[in-house]
């Protein structure tokens, strides 16, 4: 009697699903000690090109619009304050520059390691899975943003715009923005065919979001529904949550600020995460 060929009736088994969850190691960390020994050649540089634009804008709207302003009204829940205008556009524009910091690394860097050098299927030639490599990407970027304002916060501090002691923290949150943006970012990267695309992130995306979140001017002065809008913004509560640490105030609401960061992080880490995986098809 034959055997019957069981092989033509065993289904084969299913690809697991692109959306699962997370399978992270300590292997990132090879991944991201890559990065930082290629990077270390080009850090001067990098820090010049890093800080030279908002540098130029604090210099340019901080203390010329801010001859004109003056002073600004802050409100908090110790009451309004008056504040100089170049510590108002400081406290906000520092978070601006951590996300561009941040938002650049992720996208033209890692596109460049992802797609053009095929840096990230060389590493995953060794015994380094996809999920771990996405990891180091935004760790990565979030290191870059973090070194971008321990340098603007050491020009600051310089300049005597602000000698708060809780500029430690500030630094803390100004690390989870870059976390934050980092992980945005890479969806888009996921996403990318070219370089062009990374312009309508930046165009459509970031920009709106800078002028929205409080960076130049107070959400107040926005219309009712705009401000709804800018509310649930990630770069809205980051500068909620620095801008008064730098006054030498403790921020209002910081669950509120500090949850939907983290929602922002977790759920854009996720999508990137699925996207990378489905075009590596793994």
């Amino acid at each position: 009697m034959s055997t019957p060929n069981l092989s033509s009736t065993t289904p084969a088994p299913a690809a697991p699903s692109v959306w699962r969850a997370p399978q992270l190691s300590r292997r990132w960390w090879p991944v991201f000690l890559r990065n930082l020994l290629v990077w270390r050649k080009l850090a001067i540089p990098s820090l010049v090109g890093n800080i030279a634009e908002p540098l130029m804008w604090l210099v340019a709207f901080g203390y010329g619009m801010g001859a004109l302003v003056g002073h600004i009204t802050v409100d908090g829940p110790e009451g309004s304050v008056q504040v100089p205008y170049i510590l108002f556009l400081a406290s906000g524009s520092i978070c601006m520059s951590a996300m561009n910091a941040a938002s650049f690394e992720a996208l033209y860097s890692a596109f460049s390691r992802m797609h053009v050098q095929k840096t990230w299927d060389g590493i995953m030639n060794a015994p380094v899975g996809l999920d771990d490599v996405v990891l180091a990407e935004m760790l990565w970027a979030a290191f870059k943003a973090a070194f971008t304002v321990t340098a603007i916060l050491g020009v600051m501090l310089a300049l005597g715009i602000s000698h708060s002691p809780k500029l430690a923290l500030a630094w803390c949150v100004l690390l989870a923005v870059g976390i934050t943006f980092s992980s945005i970012a890479l969806i888009f990267n996921a996403l990318a065919q070219g370089y062009d695309f990374f312009t309508y992130y930046f165009t459509l995306v970031l920009t709106p979001m800078m002028f929205l979140s409080g960076i130049f001017f107070p959400r107040e002065q926005l219309p009712g529904v705009v401000q709804l809008i800018s509310a649930a913004l990630p770069l809205t509560n980051a500068v909620a949550l620095v801008r008064p640490l730098f006054m030498d105030r403790w921020p209002d609401q910081v669950l509120l600020h500090g949850g939907l960061l983290l929602a922002y992080t977790v759920a854009a880490f996720w999508l990137a995460l699925g996207l990378t995986r489905r075009r590596f098809k793994a």
